[in-house]
């Protein structure tokens, strides 16, 4: 059965206690716009999917208490930074499935200030998540004083860097895109514009990585309502309706691990998995996308992303940045949003915050930031770990 989302909406993204909130109160508000943008009420909402990774357990069910006591079942969702699109995923599935007509996708983060971890956790190397994937990087770069996640990003930049001939200039050129659509977003955490020698000279976090080049932590929450085609019929949803029509999720296989490469331990084999699994299920290729949400929790994850999805062949991602085909005027528009460098990146919310931008994207709604004639969006939504979340949507 065919899946749309009828509704999205989002909060502005903040860095952490830069307002007095918590994340009852951010769930609310991205939840309460995306009913508002469906012109539904939360009585006809029949399940509800809730991601977010810094949290307590059953805090789902506290922040859609604040929506209503109406009994409907919540389900708790943890997937390292592709919850969101996870919470998304499960909401399309209940609606495929035929289990229900209409589901509410939420996620949420309150984060706390400085650097994200992703080594051992407690100290207890041997059991963290992640201890196969920093081992790989230990054992052929060793482990530094510096953040874990831009660490096991930056040593995959260098690997690139040694192997294709990229640049620093390549990598700071994806920040300096993002940078600047970020300044047509009034929901992105920054919205300053810096230049690419800006960005070279900003403070080394694990070099070739600067900190313009890397996501913040950050506050806030996105939604979306996810419903099927007789439930647009009865309401009469067709003028906001996208079709969600394709989407995937891969997690790690012995591909990510067999060459010893940072490049495929962050990820590039789960997305390019994922990427394949989306279009396969839509029908649609890459050609055939005008707008694109990826992740880029750091400027090389946004090159390695436009090779996994197939926009350039292995080792040519630097120069399809530099080309300018990224940005509007170009073959496809890369992060109209900001993407997570200056977006933000609050764990729980990023996968759902990036298909509320294709949304209005594709609807025609996005003002400013708009990407003329957009009709095929995708989103990107990958977690160290591992899991990778693609998904295809379409305007009638």
């Amino acid at each position: 059965m065919k899946s749309y989302i009828v509704g999205v909406g989002m909060t502005k993204f903040e860095k952490p206690e830069s307002k007095d909130w918590r994340y009852p109160d951010m769930a609310k508000e991205a939840a309460t716009a995306a009913l508002a943008d469906a012109g539904i009420p939360y009585e006809l909402v029949q399940q509800i999917p809730v991601g977010y990774c810094f949290q307590p357990s059953t805090a789902g069910q506290r922040a859609v208490y604040e929506l209503g006591l109406t009994g409907v079942p919540v389900y708790n969702v943890s997937n390292n930074c592709a919850t969101g699109s996870t919470a998304l995923m499960l909401a399309r599935q209940f609606v495929a499935g035929g289990l229900s007509d209409c589901v509410l996708a939420l996620g949420f983060e309150q984060m706390k200030k400085g650097a994200l971890g992703g080594g051992a956790d407690g100290g207890d190397f041997a059991t963290s998540p992640v201890a196969r994937h920093y081992g790989i990087m230990a054992a052929a770069h060793g482990f530094e004083r510096t953040p874990p996640t831009a660490q096991i990003f930056g040593n995959a930049a260098r690997e690139h860097m040694e192997r294709h001939g990229t640049t620093e200039r390549q990598l700071a050129a994806v920040a300096a895109k993002n940078h600047r659509h970020s300044a047509a977003n009034p929901y992105a955490q920054f919205r300053e514009v810096y230049e690419v020698d800006e960005i070279l000279a900003d403070k080394p976090v694990h070099p070739p990585l600067t900190r313009l080049q890397c996501s913040p932590t950050s506050d806030g929450a996105a939604a979306a309502v996810v419903v099927s085609e007789r439930f647009v019929v009865e309401h009469g949803l067709h003028g906001k309706a996208v079709e969600i029509a394709g989407q995937a999720m891969a997690t790690d296989t012995a591909d990510s691990f067999a060459t010893g490469s940072c490049v495929d331990v962050v990820g590039t084999p789960v997305s390019r998995a994922a990427a394949r699994g989306a279009f396969e299920a839509s029908g649609l290729g890459i050609e055939d996308v005008d707008v694109v949400e990826l992740h880029d929790c750091f400027s090389i994850n946004e090159l390695l992303t436009y090779e996994a999805l197939g926009m350039c062949p292995d080792g040519e991602s630097g120069k399809l940045v530099e080309s300018g085909a990224t940005t509007y005027g170009g073959r496809w528009v890369v992060n109209p949003s900001g993407g997570l460098i200056s977006k933000g990146h609050p764990l729980g919310a990023t996968g759902l915050a990036q298909v509320a931008e294709l949304t209005w994207q594709l609807r025609g709604e996005a003002g400013p930031r708009q990407v003329h004639g957009a009709r095929t969006g995708l989103a990107h939504n990958i977690g160290l770990g591992g899991a990778a979340v693609v998904t295809v949507l379409r305007r009638g």
